[in-house]
């Protein structure tokens, strides 16, 4: 890990963001959010992440023997404003009880905590999983359960969001820190931070990998039952998906909730809003015609499915984001139905 990477830049008024490792700490999942968040992209936005990666103690080191610069050490948790715990070198050790105390109150002062893999094992032991949901690598999700059963472990998304941020390992790691690039500045950003680090754009948490059904005869990669639907999101219902998939509703709907955690109509309704962000940060089209194009019917519906899963009506996530998109982005083609 180069130097410029891990270097401290100036304070200023940007969010800041701090990685604090333990001895041993595996590599890829502390490497993953170095590249998401340490990287300079001010290129895409002049308010970029500040960006510190700090040990627990002068003798932490990373992956093959490297040394991880300990810098203010745990003192850079007082003004960061998210925190991320990477993955533990073995589950069985406990943290540091500074490293505990310190996620205590950096969370009471409304911090963001975040654990990447085997990292919410030690959340959970400062006590910040306690009647949350959260996950972790499935390998390790029932040992977290027994350990910790005051947590709602689940092994089987990506990603959750319960007033903490807990991830599954390895690739998961890097979705979630996305996803977190995604609420910071929007579609547009995240999506192009995923094309220059060559991965997809979006996975939502909820979500245990992607689902592909192929009718019989199928060869083209129209086949994927899910890039089908994305393509016509002004017309698809789960009807019409079973019907492409050359299967049941019944079982499309087995298939996804066994493998996605979701029902197809939850997926279909989150691409319809994800589809909506793009548009909104990258056209000028009006609600009225982004309702249209992505399958919501009305403005009005989209309005309440969208204030719904983020919290705001679309006018004020196009006030907060349009301004936050790089010259660079090219707008998303959300296209009509063929």
């Amino acid at each position: 890990m180069s130097g410029k990477l891990v270097a401290m830049r100036k304070k200023s008024d940007t969010r800041r963001i701090v990685i604090v490792a333990m001895p041993g700490v595996p590599l890829f999942e502390l490497a993953g959010a170095a590249e998401i968040f340490g990287v300079d992209r001010r290129d895409l936005t002049p308010d970029w992440y500040e960006f510190e990666l700090v040990g627990t103690s002068p003798e932490t080191t990373i992956g093959f023997g490297m040394q991880v610069p300990n810098g203010r050490g745990l003192d850079a948790l007082s003004d960061a404003d998210t925190i991320i715990v990477p993955a533990c070198a073995n589950i069985h050790d406990g943290a540091p009880t500074a490293l505990l105390e310190a996620l205590v109150r950096e969370h009471a002062r409304g911090a963001r905590i975040v654990s990447l893999c085997s990292g919410a094992f030690v959340l959970a032991e400062a006590g910040l999983l306690d009647g949350r949901r959260a996950t972790t690598h499935w390998m390790h999700a029932e040992d977290l359960a027994r350990r910790f059963p005051s947590v709602t472990v689940d092994p089987g998304v990506l990603y959750v969001h319960d007033g903490v941020w807990s991830s599954a390992g390895s690739a998961a790691a890097i979705d979630l820190s996305l996803e977190l690039v995604r609420r910071d500045f929007g579609a547009a950003i995240a999506n192009e931070v995923a094309r220059r680090v060559v991965i997809p754009p979006h996975r939502d948490g909820g979500q245990s990998q992607f689902i592909r059904y192929r009718p019989h005869t199928a060869s083209s990669k129209d086949d994927d039952v899910e890039h089908w639907a994305r393509r016509n999101l002004a017309d698809v219902t789960v009807t019409a998906m079973a019907r492409y998939a050359r299967v049941s509703v019944r079982s499309l709907n087995r298939h996804f909730r066994s493998r996605a955690n979701l029902s197809p109509q939850e997926w279909l309704r989150r691409e319809k809003l994800q589809a909506t962000q793009e548009l909104l940060e990258s056209s000028d089209l009006t609600v009225d015609a982004i309702a249209l194009r992505v399958g919501l019917g009305s403005a009005t519906n989209l309005r309440t499915h969208f204030a719904t899963e983020y919290g705001v009506p679309p006018g004020a996530y196009r006030r907060t984001f349009s301004s936050h998109r790089a010259t660079d982005v090219a707008p998303v083609d959300i296209p009509q139905a063929s």
